[in-house]
């Protein structure tokens, strides 16, 4: 179709609801429109059942023109939407007589469900399984409002009914209308070969494009997993009173470990990473000039992204080759050190806390004059100590002060999701999932097969070899806990009684 054609448009009556206005790319098949109404209606395309063009009932691979499309139409849509689970009545019920689609046979559609290879998208379930992992992503996306001619909205929507269907459903989906709106943003993932099959595409650029379509929708994209950072770039070619400095402000949603020779652990990359040129123009000179610097965060989100930068393009090949070098990274991430000196200082005091709280849990000394930590409370942060004589009142008002941090972020991050590549090219290969569930359990996502995974095992993805490396990691902040004045003053108070008991002992 040309450019200045116009697109025919319809309306649609499903029910008792009228949907009008809905423009249709006739360059696209009819798929493409069943996804807009499944976005309007959640009324999933394999229910569709289109009426009212000729030919009779629309099908997906139909042709436009044989069909009598024409500006104006009103045509019918018969079908059911998928529904919100409800809670289970006392009636029970066996497996074999649910609908095939939500029949649980390997007991582990308490992890979701897999995600069905629909031609290359390897790259995609993976990317969509990690941010399954992110309640908080699932949720911002219910107010989401579609709109058959909006890409972004219809992104959004999809992704919405996708993470619906993982959620109910007993055996793998078909992520099909995601997929259809995700090339309709993106064409780059839309890409053929020369025999007509789709081509492997790059999951860190798709996780990009996805966060930065989503972003479009919803703020709370940026809230979840924007790092806010500061540079500092001073002109190399400018020194002593003459030096000129600029400072940067920005939100990235990923942070790059960049890998070198000398890089063999994560937290050397994020270093790297966080060093950086910039050709920029110099007041004093008068023209473009080197920058360097070093940039630092100055606010956490409560989720992190870290790409470790394992391809780079080669000229020679012509396509983008892979550093298997083996870096290690943690179960457990602290960035306190790359951290702005202000936010140190208000991370200094939860981390204390923390360590309150978790001491109060394996039963260590609850008095913070004990803690080797006791002088570091008292002069750099705001947990103050008792001044008065009696240790009992020091305990209590330790209690106290300490509840001000219950859900406070630490600096630290918990590992939650680590996106995969097995081969030499990030173009070809194979993509995989690895995500931890809520019970503590790692559940390995390749494609439509779920399988247990241990921690060790998820240790070992860090390369040196052909077996699956990690690619990009997502990470969830460690906070102190909500309980946290609770669990305190009863360790305090259990603390106390076992001490006054040899006492009352000698006594008698």
């Amino acid at each position: 179709m040309s450019n200045d054609q116009k697109l025919p448009i319809v309306s649609v009556k499903w029910q008792k609801s009228l949907y009008e206005n809905i423009e249709i790319d006739t360059s696209n098949p009819p798929a493409v429109f069943k996804m807009q109404l499944f976005s309007l209606t959640g009324v999933p395309p394999e229910r569709q059942k289109i009426m009212g063009f000729k030919g009779g009932l629309l099908k997906d691979d139909a042709d436009w023109d044989a069909v009598g499309i024409k500006d104006g139409m009103k045509v019918t849509m018969m079908g059911t939407a998928d529904k919100v689970p409800e809670a289970p009545t006392a009636a029970q019920t066996f497996v074999e007589d649910l609908p095939e689609e939500e029949q649980d046979v390997t007991g582990m559609s308490k992890y979701g469900a897999g995600l069905e290879n629909l031609g290359n998208t390897c790259y995609m379930n993976s990317t969509v399984q990690c941010l399954y992992a992110v309640p908080e992503l699932r949720e911002s996306l219910a107010s989401v409002t579609a709109s058959p001619n909006e890409p972004g909205a219809a992104l959004a929507s999809a992704a919405r009914n996708l993470f619906v269907r993982m959620e109910k459903a007993g055996q793998a989906v078909p992520p099909t209308q995601f997929l259809i709106c995700l090339r309709r943003m993106f064409p780059q993932f839309d890409q053929t070969n020369r025999e007509g099959a789709h081509m492997q595409q790059d999951a860190e650029e798709c996780w990009g494009a996805l966060l930065t379509a989503l972003k479009a929708q919803t703020p709370e994209i940026q809230k979840l997993f924007g790092v806010s950072t500061r540079a500092v770039l001073k002109c190399e070619e400018l020194e002593g009173e003459n030096v000129e400095s600029m400072t940067i402000n920005e939100v990235e949603l990923m942070l790059k470990c960049n890998i070198t020779s000398d890089v063999n652990h994560l937290g050397e990359g994020l270093a790297l990473g966080f060093r950086g040129d910039r050709e920029k123009t110099s007041e004093t000179l008068g023209r473009s000039a080197n920058f360097r610097g070093v940039a630092q965060i100055q606010a956490l989100p409560p989720y992190l992204t870290v790409q470790m930068v394992r391809f780079f393009y080669k000229a020679d090949v012509q396509q983008k080759a892979k550093i298997l070098r083996k870096v290690t990274f943690p179960m457990l991430l602290d960035l306190f050190d790359f951290c702005t000196d202000d936010l140190k200082m208000e991370l200094k005091a939860p981390r204390l806390a923390f360590k309150e709280a978790e001491d109060a849990k394996v039963g260590l000394s609850q008095k913070r004059q004990k803690l080797d930590s006791a002088a570091n409370i008292t002069t750099t942060t705001t947990i103050p100590a008792s001044t008065k004589n009696s240790e009992a009142d020091g305990d209590i008002e330790m209690v106290d002060n300490i509840a001000q941090y219950a859900g406070a972020l630490t600096g630290r991050y918990e590992l939650i999701g680590v996106l995969t590549h097995k081969g030499r090219s990030a173009d070809s290969g194979h993509y995989v999932s690895w995500v931890k569930q809520n019970d503590g359990q790692w559940v390995q996502f390749d494609d439509d097969t779920m399988i247990l995974r241990k921690e060790e095992e998820v240790l070992a993805l860090s390369g040196g070899g052909d077996w699956h490396m990690a690619y990009l990691l997502l990470f969830k902040a460690q906070r102190c806990p909500m309980d946290i004045a609770e669990t305190v003053a009863a360790a305090a108070v259990a603390a106390e009684k076992k001490e006054e008991a040899p006492a009352a002992a000698g006594g008698s």
